[in-house]
């Protein structure tokens, strides 16, 4: 028992210590990302879509971003629940607003719920597609509008976006590595490399 104590004590110690060390690299490729990836949305809504067309940039993105650009080695921040999350999300929401558009107290939940449960089964578990899904049901005057067409634009596309801005500044480093297996397959390449050598 005084072990286990001593032990936990030591790894809580350790978490807590890695927790709170500042990495200003890493928090400079973290605002680079997420300076360009919403940047680049939010240019192309103001430069490139006239005011009764598309929305481009929708707020679950910042919370996305928080995730591909600061956490990118969390199971949430991969490629697959990015866009994946995304997408069913906003499937779900729209197919909610579609049979309940006028019971708000219906639809947000049911909208989250449900996103979340087909999130869980596709594992593509994202949390800021839950505001995506909450966004097609709760919305006014655009969004509505779009129907179907909101997965397309602005999810898809902004994902898409996203995804590509964090392929670029989150590998720019040999510290950063996104996907996150893609420096499980690097570690691979080079200890078959070094056997090849050996032999």
């Amino acid at each position: 028992m005084k072990k286990t104590i001593k032990r936990t004590f030591r790894v809580s110690k350790y978490v807590i210590y890695k927790e709170t060390l500042v990495d200003y690299k890493e928090h400079f490729w973290s605002f680079l990302g997420a300076f360009f990836g919403i940047g680049l949305i939010a240019f192309l809504q103001s430069h490139y879509l006239l005011q009764e067309e598309n929305v481009f940039l929708i707020g679950s993105f910042g919370a996305s971003s928080v995730l591909i650009y600061g956490a990118i080695q969390s199971p949430l921040a991969q490629p697959r629940n990015l866009v994946g999350g995304h997408v069913l999300s906003a499937l779900v929401g729209v197919t909610v607003y579609q049979i309940v558009p006028d019971i708000l107290w219906l639809s947000a939940p049911l909208a989250v719920a449900f996103s979340i449960v087909l999130m869980q089964y596709t594992k593509t578990l994202h949390p800021p597609g839950g505001a995506t899904a909450l966004i097609a049901v709760t919305s006014t005057g655009k969004i509505p509008e779009l129907g179907y067409w909101y997965v397309i634009s602005p999810v898809l596309s902004g994902c898409i976006i996203l995804l590509l801005v964090a392929l670029v500044f989150n590998n720019m480093t040999k510290n950063r590595s996104y996907p996150a297996h893609s420096r499980f397959k690097r570690l691979l390449k080079k200890k078959h490399e070094h056997k090849l050598k050996n032999h």
